[in-house]
């Protein structure tokens, strides 16, 4: 009898085997991809309401968001949602921020009404406060940090809300190679009072990172295979000989040593914002809505991948992309309004493999039906050997059972 039982145990854990095998095969292309959020940005003036962006978000299973305010309208519609937003706290309001008791309003005000019912994970302090043109409210970014986060504390919200700043890579002196990356003199000491801040309350260091940028200054000697994330030969880093098969993971990693640099090599490293546009002006060169669907596509399967960068290759990390709409009233040249992957009427600007189950490229995406992460339309020589890979697996597991009910007891 202790013989039968050991072999029907012994049954069961091949079954879960096999089946774990099946489902690592192909369960990617049905998850949710954790390490995955986007940007949902409201510079437009033909936007769907918050209630229908939130069912849109739903259906594709995106899981986090990132906005630019603390919009009433947003936090409400997303109550009782399983969306986690990222909000920010506009540049302008930082001088103020920086005194506690204004610190502690905005947060009672802002955030404690919304939260729990709205996830709330992260406040943003501003957004980009040292570009090349401006660093006039970088002064004021820690001291209003540290204030927010006091009033997080006071309120009892700190355990459950990190809090951030997005940073330009406009702060690094040098970014190539990867392990030359540091950070401009002038925003040294901020740096440091900043990365002094997030090692306390553990939080992450964020970038906006943009291959595009690069891309676009200088097309004839950087490969559109290598910012888009194709296969290519790459580059080897001349002094830690790591290779990199993409510029954002070089991006990613010339942020890191820039603060192992200021003697901080335990902090995580987020990207808050990076896309490709879909169009542009005659001298945006990439801006196209092939190039754009590559990028964001090929972002995805990384991020299904849950892969590092080589610096770090067993840590994986956060990517926001940029954007869910195309918003119409962005200032700038004509990229600024066509970083968005869905048109305000809620159809695709083109695909990346974020499909509704009954969705299509030309019409609004029916948002009450259940809906995957699906790579559809590059993925059917993938998916072909998936198959082919299930079928195997499937044949193993029956042979397997069959030599074991043949055996005799």
């Amino acid at each position: 009898m202790s013989k039968m039982f050991s072999r029907i145990a012994m049954t069961n854990s091949i079954v879960l085997l096999l089946f774990s095998l099946t489902f690592l095969e192909h369960g990617l292309l049905f998850q949710r991809v954790s390490s995955l959020g986007i940007n949902y940005g409201q510079v437009g003036d033909n936007l769907p309401p918050p209630d229908k962006v939130l069912q849109l978000l739903s259906s594709l299973h995106i899981n986090k968001t990132r906005i630019y305010d603390t919009n009433p309208r947003v936090l409400t519609s997303f109550a009782n949602s399983n969306i986690e937003l990222f909000v920010t706290v506009e540049n302008e309001m930082l001088p103020s921020l920086v005194d506690p008791q204004q610190a502690l309003q905005w947060v009672t005000t802002r955030i404690k009404p919304y939260f729990p019912a709205t996830k709330i994970g992260g406040i943003a302090v501003g957004n980009e406060l040292y570009t090349d043109d401006d660093s006039s409210l970088i002064g004021y970014l820690v001291p209003a940090m540290m204030s927010i986060h006091g009033a997080l504390v006071q309120t009892g919200l700190d355990k459950y809300i990190q809090v951030s700043t997005p940073n330009s890579l406009s702060v690094l002196q040098e970014s190539y190679p990867p392990s030359a990356g540091c950070f401009r003199p002038e925003v040294a000491g901020v740096m440091t009072q900043l990365l002094g801040f997030l090692r306390n309350t553990k939080s992450p260091f964020w970038i906006n990172a943009y291959p595009y940028f690069a891309y676009k200054d200088s097309p004839t000697k950087i490969p559109l295979d290598y910012v888009l994330f194709n296969p290519n030969p790459g580059m080897v880093d001349p002094y830690t000989k790591y290779h990199y098969d993409n510029m954002l993971y070089a991006q990613v990693d010339a942020v890191i040593f820039a603060m192992a640099r200021l003697g901080f090599k335990d902090i995580e490293v987020g990207v808050s914002e990076t896309g490709w546009p879909s169009k542009g002006d005659g001298d945006e060169v990439g801006a196209t809505v092939a190039n754009a669907a590559v990028y964001n596509k090929n972002i995805l399967r990384r991020q299904l991948q849950n892969e590092g960068t080589p610096l770090r290759p067993n840590l994986s990390f956060d990517v926001y992309l940029f954007a869910l709409f195309n918003e119409d009233l962005k200032p700038g040249p004509t990229s600024e309004r066509n970083y968005g992957l869905y048109q305000p009427d809620e159809t695709m600007a083109y695909n990346v493999g974020l499909l509704s189950s009954s969705s299509s490229t030309t019409t609004s995406t029916s948002t009450s039906s259940t809906s995957i992460i699906s790579l559809t339309s590059s993925a059917s020589t993938a998916i072909k050997k998936g198959n082919q890979r299930l079928m195997y697996w499937t044949c193993v597991y029956l042979l397997a059972i069959h030599m074991l009910i043949r055996r005799p007891y």
